[in-house]
């Protein structure tokens, strides 16, 4: 029952040490290693974890048996965590993120209209809490490599008002809507 929960990518609902998290399995792979004396059948599983509130890991995990692969994964993606910066429900600008030989090219949308991504960028974007953008995957649509490449989209992104300062100049002057943007934001969150 507790495995079922987990395989859907719905919150855990067992009594946890820290906060609660949004585990998605994303992929699920049976592998084989040959001995001299046969073959030795173990599960490697992709998890993506996430607090739906900007903060986001993903972790790879291999064991004999499913529950085990995905405990090791899950502790994996929890280790790795970081935030991502974010405007509102969407990404502050267009991002073009490199892993292997996948590519993923997110761009940010307008209130309304979701999330227009596939399965495993899709996965790691909702974990992360993002609720508007658009992505196209370029190159292999191979999961591990797309979401390790949407983990690298999102240390791309930089907050606008750091490179304005950077650049010397107001926030303003460099998107003029986020202003309205983060005053929103705050009347949100009151």
């Amino acid at each position: 029952m507790r495995m079922a929960s987990r395989m859907t990518g719905r919150r855990d609902s067992r009594v946890q040490d820290g906060p609660q998290l949004d585990v998605r399995v994303v992929r699920s792979n049976k592998v084989f290693k040959t001995h001299k004396g046969g073959k030795t059948a173990s599960w490697s599983v992709l998890v993506v974890v996430g607090d739906n509130k900007g903060k986001v890991g993903v972790g790879l995990g291999k064991a004999r048996g499913i529950p085990d692969a995905i405990r090791k994964a899950e502790e994996a993606a929890r280790k790795a965590m970081f935030s991502v910066p974010m405007i509102g429900g969407t990404i502050p600008h267009e991002v073009k993120a490199k892993h292997g030989t996948s590519e993923v090219m997110l761009r940010p949308a307008a209130n309304g209209t979701g999330v227009k991504a596939g399965s495993a960028v899709r996965a790691c974007l909702e974990a992360a809490g993002v609720h508007n953008v658009i992505a196209k995957a370029l190159g292999s649509r191979n999961p591990v490599n797309m979401a390790y490449a949407t983990m690298e989209a999102f240390r791309a992104l930089a907050v606008p008002e750091d490179a304005a300062e950077r650049r010397g100049i107001e926030a303003s002057e460099l998107i003029p809507w986020l202003a309205k943007a983060r005053k929103e934001e705050a009347d949100a969150a009151h």
